[in-house]
C-alpha cells in the first residue's frame, strides 16, 4: 500500500476570519454570523465540496477511461448541521447530486467507491449520493446511514 502526505496552513486574520492556504492557493473561510461575518465558506461548506469535488474526479477519471462522451460535469452539495446530544453542531448529513451527461452504468456501478474523500467521510456522516442526465433523470442513486445507526446495514 503507497501513502502519501498533504498539508493546509491555516492562519487566524481576525475573530473567525481564517486564511486557509493549500499548495495552489488559498481562501478566506469564515464562519457564519453571529459568530463570524460570513465572508468565506465555513468549514462545513468545505467538506461538502471536497466530498463533491472527490466524487466529480472519481466519475470523471472512470468516464475517461471508458471513452465515454459526456457533457461538462457538474454537482451540487447540501448539508444539514444538527446538534448531539451533547447540544454541539455537527455535520449531520451530505446529500450530492452530479449532473453527468452520458454517464455509463459501469462507472455509475464502480466511482463512488474509488472517491478517498466520500468514503472516508461516510465513516462518520451519511453521505448520500444521486447522478442525473442533462433531463434531470436519476441514472444512480446511493445513501448511506450513519455508523450509529441501528438501522445500518452490516458491511
Amino acid at each position: 500500500m503507497t501513502s502519501s502526505t498533504f498539508s493546509v496552513d491555516i492562519e487566524q486574520i481576525e475573530n473567525f476570519r481564517f486564511d486557509v492556504r493549500f499548495a495552489q492557493g488559498g481562501i478566506i473561510g469564515d464562519e457564519p454570523p453571529p459568530a463570524g461575518q460570513g465572508s468565506g465558506p465555513h468549514p462545513a461548506e468545505l467538506l461538502a465540496a471536497a466530498v463533491a469535488n472527490c466524487l466529480m474526479a472519481s466519475l470523471f477519471f472512470c468516464l475517461t477511461k471508458a471513452h465515454a462522451a459526456t457533457g461538462p460535469l457538474k454537482a451540487r452539495a447540501e448539508g444539514r448541521l444538527d446538534r448531539n446530544a451533547r447540544g454541539r453542531l455537527r455535520v449531520a448529513a451530505l446529500e450530492v447530486t452530479l449532473a453527468a451527461p452520458g454517464a455509463t452504468p459501469r462507472c455509475l456501478a464502480l466511482f463512488e467507491d474509488y472517491c478517498v474523500v466520500t468514503e472516508s467521510v461516510r465513516a462518520g456522516i451519511p453521505v448520500s449520493v444521486r447522478v442525473v442526465d442533462d433531463h434531470g433523470r436519476v441514472l444512480h442513486e446511493t445513501s448511506s446511514l450513519h455508523a450509529s445507526d441501528p438501522g445500518r446495514p452490516a458491511e
